[in-house]
């Protein structure tokens, strides 16, 4: 036996490998994607793909789904847009901060000078 004629089997495997490999992920991905667009409601804060955070009012269609960007700011999305649910940041940090934290904190900011006073220096 030639060592040559092991070659071309052992690269189409060392090639093929990765490639099946990396198949299964993207199949992987793509079922936990389906299984989380699928299992939208009401009430749930996702984030679309192009970054917006808003909170789902109705989820009944097939193909599409109606998002609240601010309160009753309404827009419907198609549900590939849905990237990820996500935890309601706003209002953790709301109770995390008491009112004397809060109004401390907004004094100590320091605020630039209007533009209008910086174009007559």
């Amino acid at each position: 036996m030639d060592i040559s004629s092991f070659i071309l089997p052992l690269m189409l495997v060392v090639l093929a490998l990765p490639l099946f490999l990396s198949a299964r992920k993207q199949k992987k991905v793509y079922a936990e994607m389906q299984q989380l667009q699928s299992s939208l409601g009401p009430g749930d804060r996702v984030m679309t793909s192009s970054g917006l955070y808003a909170t789902v009012l109705d989820a009944t269609d097939d193909t599409t789904i109606e998002l609240e960007l601010a309160p009753g700011v309404h827009t419907t999305w198609l549900r590939q847009a849905i990237r990820e649910k996500v935890q309601d940041q706003v209002e953790d940090s709301a109770d995390a901060l008491d009112d004397e934290d809060a109004d401390t904190a907004e004094s100590k900011a320091d605020l630039a000078p209007p533009l209008e006073e910086q174009k007559n220096k």
